[in-house]
């Protein structure tokens, strides 16, 4: 499989979101979605200290084993955990980073991220934290997600004035179905050279063709488990006609809406890799699969062309 750079990371075009570990399926399960995704070749595994309650970490450390040096570990910290494990000041991310070592059981985090911006606490701080366990060899690259164009260029600013380890990635919300990083944020990262994760890549599933109109969500699946409210937003017409709008178009290149999903994300040279989650081998597989499609910017004009009806 392809690769693509994170900072000093060269990490696999397709990678594993772990965020199903521990919640939507146990450390079986888990254990078998790892085993897939390294036989298909993937290398980057995408987690965070709150995914499944923490079990998420402890879970995939667990299938890793001694595999650990043939991948790439990608965690997150900030968001609370509970009352006391929250945030993004020097103490906490110091404990939140030995808390992540000791779930995943590694010596290192690949790409340490902080999960969302902390309004209590200066970036300054943070970062100046985060460089610490870089040096200290505990963490190999920086990254942050849910930032903004103005939050990233204020990070990049403070680590360059101080000589920090600087953000090499951001993770945000992007699909074809939600495109806000468009409006600054891709060009952001263009220009400071910030990888771009995109999270949601298949809209909760959306985007995998096997949701339909007019039709419940098939038991087990991420929009099944959802509350009705949420459910009826993503089943509203409006994404369902794009949904159509997009599937037609996969349907006349000979591809399927998956493949158009995913290869539609790779085709902007800033997304590193599109982490898409997975509760069974079988989606691994899909996945690996579906990044064949090249996409010419004829084709991407297409595509903008069939959602416009429907972007109103």
């Amino acid at each position: 499989m392809q690769t693509r750079r994170i900072g000093s990371l060269d990490v696999t075009v397709v990678g594993i979101g772990c965020n199903n570990f521990g919640g939507r399926i146990d450390e079986a399960a888990t254990g078998k979605v790892v085993d897939a995704a390294i036989d298909a070749g993937i290398n980057f595994f995408d987690t965070a200290d709150i995914y499944g309650g923490t079990l998420s970490e402890e879970y995939l450390g667990r299938a890793l084993t001694t595999r650990r040096d043939d991948v790439l570990v990608a965690t997150k910290f900030g968001m609370p955990i509970d009352a006391d494990h929250t945030g993004a000041s020097a103490a906490y991310v110091a404990s939140a980073c030995e808390a992540s070592l000791r779930r995943l059981g590694t010596d290192r985090i690949d790409l340490y991220q902080l999960h969302a911006p902390d309004p209590k606490t200066p970036i300054a701080e943070t970062l100046g934290a985060l460089d610490a366990l870089v040096r200290a060899g505990k963490v190999r690259e920086i990254g942050c997600s849910n930032f903004t164009p103005e939050q990233l260029d204020e990070a990049a600013a403070v680590s360059a004035e101080h000589g920090y380890a600087r953000f090499v990635s951001v993770q945000n919300e992007y699909s074809l179905l939600r495109r806000l990083p468009e409006r600054g944020v891709l060009q952001t990262c263009e220009r400071l050279d910030i990888a771009f994760i995109p999270y949601f890549p298949l809209a909760s599933g959306l985007l995998t063709g096997k949701y339909r109109r007019n039709e419940e969500a098939p038991p087990g699946t991420r929009l099944a488990g959802m509350p009705a409210e949420r459910r009826e937003q993503t089943f509203s017409e409006k994404n369902m006609d794009r949904v159509d709008a997009l599937t037609a178009f996969a349907t006349e290149h000979g591809h399927t809406l998956l493949e158009l999903a995913m290869s539609w994300l790779l085709a902007r040279p800033v997304v590193a890799s599109v982490i898409a989650g997975a509760t069974k081998p079988e989606q691994v597989a899909a996945n690996a699969a579906a990044v064949g499609w090249d996409l010419s910017p004829t084709d991407l004009t297409d595509v903008d062309t069939r959602l416009a009806p429907t972007t109103s």
